[in-house]
């Protein structure tokens, strides 16, 4: 599995990426889908705005866009996520940063992995796989 992790802000790196690899292979694995090369690409606020702005046409702000490449039951793709929001999400949830941004990173993980949440029902799918894959990210 090729995952990287890239850094586009100072002061900030996942301190448990072996983890967050460890469950994100079980997403995928768990999908019945193959992992190819994904990366994950955390930066600020202002960097997330202009590429949802850009290539989606969405004038606010978010915390994660997921571009999907994969290739038949290949998972490949770019996850672009703001640690900005991060942080305002985990005040909002009451929820540590390290906690929120595992959570982000599933929640991209299940998108390229074929999940969606437009609808309520989706939604509630994906938030209840996001609470089981933290639960065993914890868990290891």
């Amino acid at each position: 599995m090729k995952v990287s992790f890239h850094y586009d802000i100072e002061n900030f790196r996942l301190r448990d990426s072996r983890i967050i690899k460890k469950v994100i292979g079980r997403i995928i694995s768990d999908a019945r889908l193959k992992a190819g090369k994904i990366d994950v690409i955390i930066t600020s606020d202002e960097k997330v705005y202009e590429i949802n702005s850009e290539f989606l046409g969405h004038d606010y702000y978010t915390d994660i866009i997921t571009f999907n490449y994969n290739k038949g039951n290949t998972v490949n793709g770019e996850i672009y996520i703001s640690e900005d929001r991060v942080r305002e999400n985990a005040r909002e949830f009451e929820v540590s940063p390290a906690c929120e941004i595992r959570r982000v990173i599933f929640h991209g993980f299940l998108h390229l992995c074929g999940y969606d949440d437009s609808t309520a029902g989706e939604k509630k799918k994906m938030s209840e796989m996001e609470e089981m894959y933290l639960a065993l990210s914890y868990a290891e």
